[in-house]
């Protein structure tokens, strides 16, 4: 059976980030470019700008940074990107230099339109952080306690009596991933506009059995956050969407993200396409392209299929918001550092992350909705990504150096297999950080 230490891309939704240093995504020596083939021509592309000193912080004295030259940061994005064969990509960091941001191609395969920080597009498992916030404060609230068996709040889970709120925020209940099922697959391809509600998405995770008995393991599963989201309603008596946007996103300014109806297919303008190779499975399971797929994509003799408007209702609280690259800039830094919860729920939020793999205690972490790791001596972050058909993101914030990083691509996997916003970050850690620890070749 497979287990969450086997998988290297994980499922759909995503992953905080398949490790953030990407174990498959490796640096040749002395080069700060992805060592990948190059296999077509790369999409265009618009320079890098930094932002006017009055949105720049002061800059502090500090050896873990280094200066940022917009045109080489731009470069770096294109040339990944032109690898990966993204039709479009945006990057959006932060630091106390100034705010840069680099676009490449296009936001539709059919036009010549460079992204947007402003583009509205599907978050996917960032969505987690969200969700996650909302129990954080709800327990602040004395709405509900971290330590409450779900079945206080959701009917017939299996093991729900033993699975408590905190289990299924830290992906330790054991609960099978309903994005696994083949058959939610092949249905999302045989009607992509149908609608789910998060109870049909979490049937078809009891009628399996669990993997393992509650905080006994580590496995990503969206079953955890499709129950939180029924939790948050049932604790506040609220639409989830209701209070994402009463609690989160009002109060923060977030004017550009929204958890959808689960009838609603659109985005707001200005927004981008969303394309993957093949149908939905390769996204929601860690199943590799087929070699004829690869070649064919790799030779453009294949297009990719636009998922835009496929219906995200299956992703929940686990993964359905929308938002801007702005916007996740925003949201993380402000997660981060105390701007939403109260300062003995945010030091219990940021104490959550706990090590994937027993094994390997300083590897990844996962705790209340998000993830952290130490990438170098004096860099880590706090971070997740997302990754549903037709995106792929990362968001991250490293508050010790005060480096906001947001990713986002129109594409979720390379003709190679990758997630594409993740396989862009030794890149882009490499253009921020000195003395990283980045795997070689």
């Amino acid at each position: 059976m497979k287990t969450s230490r086997a998988i290297r891309r994980r499922p759909a939704l995503l992953a905080p980030c398949v490790a953030l240093l990407l174990a498959g995504a490796t640096l040749a020596p002395g080069s700060t470019a992805l060592a990948l083939a190059d296999p077509s021509p790369g999409p265009a592309t618009a320079p890098a700008t930094a932002a006017s000193a009055k949105d720049s912080a002061p800059t502090p004295s500090t050896s873990a940074l280094k200066p940022i030259d917009p045109a080489a940061f731009q470069a770096s994005v294109a040339r990944v990107a032109k690898q990966l064969m993204v039709p479009g990509a945006m990057v959006l960091l932060r630091t106390p230099q100034g705010t840069y941001r680099a676009a490449v191609g296009t936001v539709e395969r059919v036009k010549a339109e460079p992204p947007d920080a402003r583009d509205h597009f599907r978050i996917a498992s960032n969505t987690k952080t969200m969700t996650a916030a909302l129990i954080m404060l709800l327990a602040q609230d004395g709405e509900l306690r971290l330590s409450d068996p779900v079945s206080k709040y959701v009917a017939d889970v299996p093991n729900g009596a033993n699975i408590t709120v905190a289990d299924l925020l830290k992906m330790r209940s054991g609960l099978y991933n309903y994005t696994d099922a083949p058959e939610l697959a092949a249905a999302l391809d045989a009607d992509p506009g149908k609608a789910y509600t998060p109870r049909e998405v979490l049937d078809i995770a009891f009628r399996r059995p669990p993997n393992f008995a509650p905080d006994t393991d580590y496995e990503y599963s969206n079953t955890n956050y499709a129950l939180l989201g029924l939790v948050a309603e049932k604790a506040a008596g609220r639409p989830l969407a209701r209070q994402f946007r009463e609690r989160l996103f009002t109060p923060l300014g977030l004017a550009g993200t929204s958890l959808p109806d689960i009838h609603d297919r659109s985005l707001a303008e200005p927004y981008a396409h969303g394309y993957m190779y093949g149908g939905t499975a390769y996204a929601l399971v860690d199943k590799p392209y087929p070699d004829a797929l690869r070649e064919a994509a790799e030779a453009g003799t294949l297009a990719p299929v636009d998922h835009t408007h496929q219906n995200p209702s299956y992703a929940t609280a686990a993964g359905g918001a929308i938002s801007t690259a702005e916007d996740l800039a925003d949201w993380i830094k402000a997660l981060v550092t105390g701007k939403v919860l109260a300062p003995a729920t945010q030091r219990q939020w940021l104490e959550s992350p706990q090590a994937e793999d027993p094994a390997a205690p300083e590897g990844q972490k996962y705790g209340y909705g998000i993830a952290h790791q130490k990438f170098g001596p004096n860099a880590a972050m706090f971070f997740h990504g997302g990754e549903l058909p037709g995106f792929n993101s990362f968001i991250g914030h490293d508050p010790v150096n005060d480096v906001t990083l947001v990713v986002w691509t129109n594409l979720t996997l390379s003709p190679d297999g990758r997630t594409t916003a993740q396989a862009m970050l030794p890149t882009l850690l490499d253009q921020i950080y000195t003395g990283l620890d980045l795997p070689t070749a």
